[in-house]
């Protein structure tokens, strides 16, 4: 699915959501299953509404999308930060780095969608 789209923005949220699987699947191994839940649910949900975004009723309806997938990233980035500083917790920087890349186009793509209305 990735390599048929050629938009930036779906590409790494997929790319991000398979990385994210393999991690959590790696904090269940460890019986991080709480923190695993939390950062899944949220991590993926990045994901699912910028693709919805891409097929919107109205611009209202793509900012609101984009809106919702930036509240995810700041969710994500907060249990990604428990992982990162909790002693007994494996963190993979690749995660992070992609995070804030994600986070750059969402807000970027927001501030260009509101300011163009």
């Amino acid at each position: 699915m990735a390599n048929e789209n050629n938009n930036p923005i779906i590409n790494k949220t997929l790319q991000f959501s398979l990385d994210i699987i393999e991690y959590c699947e790696r904090l269940d191994k460890e019986g991080k299953y709480v923190v695993s839940k939390q950062l899944l649910r949220s991590a993926t949900s990045i994901g699912a509404n910028v693709h919805e975004a891409q097929n919107p009723s109205s611009r209202n309806d793509f900012i609101h999308k984009m809106k919702i997938a930036a509240k995810e990233i700041e969710e994500t980035k907060y249990w990604l930060y428990l992982c990162e500083h909790s002693k007994n917790y494996p963190f993979d920087e690749k995660l992070k780095n992609q995070i804030l890349e994600i986070s750059k186009i969402v807000y970027k793509i927001l501030s260009t969608s509101i300011n163009t209305k």
